[in-house]
């Protein structure tokens, strides 16, 4: 298939990667097209995000490609499909600015003719398709050193005020012992500790922010604020703390995770983990919440 399109007169193949060394992004582009010589381009821009060197980089292959007489079908390659599918992405993102002027060219392109087409290959570099693995050679050369004064882009001001924000909690969290002594430290699926994340809604709220009852369920659970008799001994001494099924004294958080009778809807070992922790609480909706009265529930 790439030798058909490549042997074609009127298809125009760019290959394009980008990378971040010593703050300064490097964005490769290779434009094959029939009968020419090769087209090498090569932009280096200070403090901006990867994403955004991605994007350029794929702006200035569609531009070199769509001003070539005859070229009918642009090709792209790229190593980070992710990052080309947020130029037809309509929801709002913080690269829309790249995403308008990619768009524009791509308008003029097709209003040449309306048979013109784009398309877009995703090639990870472990393949060593030889294309590719020509730009990544030439990208792993470069060794930019950055240029004062330079412009900072909104979105890598955006990125590095999150890290240092995310820096500050690890430290303030872990250090200072601000999550409390009663914190229950959960894994993740790979059994590490887990940390926290503006990507994708981080890996806490992606198990449980979509229900607000279970978030508050999960938080009471974790911080052992909840109506159970461990609680109970440290708040309310004079008030009842024994376990209700009878063979503990004391109904602590670590004792209806492991040993209690009166939930067992689902069995796990592996209750320090976030995903599994989470699917029992789901499980035993009892466990760590409060009692409702049912003869509140009926006055209206």
């Amino acid at each position: 298939m790439v030798i058909e399109s490549s042997s074609s007169p009127s298809t125009a193949i760019t290959v394009t990667n980008a990378s971040i060394k010593n703050n300064v992004a490097t964005s490769i582009l290779h434009t094959h097209i029939p009968n020419r010589p090769l087209s090498r381009t090569i932009h280096h821009s200070a403090f901006v995000t990867s994403t955004e060197a991605e994007l350029f980089v794929i702006r200035c292959g569609i531009n070199q490609a769509s001003l070539v007489d005859n070229i009918s079908k642009i090709i792209i390659v790229t190593d980070s499909i992710h990052v080309a599918r947020k130029i037809f992405d309509p929801s709002s993102h913080l690269c829309q600015i790249h995403v308008v002027a990619i768009l524009e060219e791509l308008h003029l392109f097709f209003s040449k003719n309306s048979s013109n087409s784009i398309e877009f290959w995703e090639c990870p570099s472990h393949l060593n398709w030889h294309l590719h693995k020509a730009v990544s050679c030439e990208l792993k050369a470069s060794n930019p050193t950055p240029i004062l004064p330079c412009k900072t882009s909104w979105n890598y001001s955006k990125k590095t005020k999150c890290n240092d924000i995310l820096q500050n909690w690890k430290m303030t969290f872990q250090v200072l012992d601000g999550k409390g002594q009663h914190f229950l430290n959960l894994l993740d699926d790979k059994l590490n500790d887990i940390e926290p994340s503006y990507v994708k809604g981080d890996p806490w709220l992606q198990l449980f922010g979509h229900s607000n009852g279970l978030c508050a369920h999960t938080s009471r659970a974790i911080t052992n604020h909840a109506p159970i008799g461990e609680y109970r001994l440290r708040f309310f001494p004079r008030e009842e703390f024994k376990c209700l099924c009878g063979l503990y004294p004391i109904e602590s958080r670590r004792h209806i995770l492991h040993d209690c009778k009166r939930f067992n809807g689902y069995w796990n070992p592996r209750r320090d983990s976030l995903s599994h922790f989470v699917m029992f609480l789901k499980a035993n909706p009892l466990a760590f919440a409060f009692i409702v009265n049912p003869l509140l529930t009926n006055i209206n």
